[in-house]
């Protein structure tokens, strides 16, 4: 069963027309969500896995709870996080969001204008 699903892409690179990359917003999205999920005291992306499910449950699902909108060369970010109980919401806000606009800049090559992001919930750590 061929894959009819429509994907946005954007034109990266072009150089003496030996060809083209094109990225999927959903690829920016990933990055953004992993890069997220890497910064110490963000539990969850809201409604979405951890890393350690990561392997199993396959990359797409690390979209969920992501919303980039890219354009020709900029890109928007807005995250939704859970975050883990204890720890200092802006510190940790502002941790993610430099580490997502960082890891999109160096893997895609395009400018993050803002990164968004919106707290859902605190977890508790498990057995406490």
């Amino acid at each position: 069963m061929a894959n009819t699903e429509i994907r946005e892409s954007h034109k990266l690179y072009e150089k003496d027309k030996i060809g083209e990359v094109q990225i999927a917003d959903e690829v920016v999205a990933i990055i953004a969500g992993l890069a997220s999920t890497e910064v110490e005291g963000v539990a969850s992306m809201a409604g979405n896995i951890t890393n350690e499910l990561v392997s199993r449950l396959g990359m797409k699902n690390l979209s969920k709870g992501v919303k980039v909108e890219v354009t020709e060369e900029h890109v928007s970010v807005e995250l939704s996080l859970n975050i883990q109980y204890g720890y200092n919401i802006p510190q940790v806000s502002a941790q993610v969001q430099e580490k997502v606009k960082t890891a999109i800049e160096n893997m895609t090559g395009l400018t993050v204008l803002d990164v968004n992001i919106k707290i859902a919930g605190v977890e508790m750590e498990a057995g406490v």
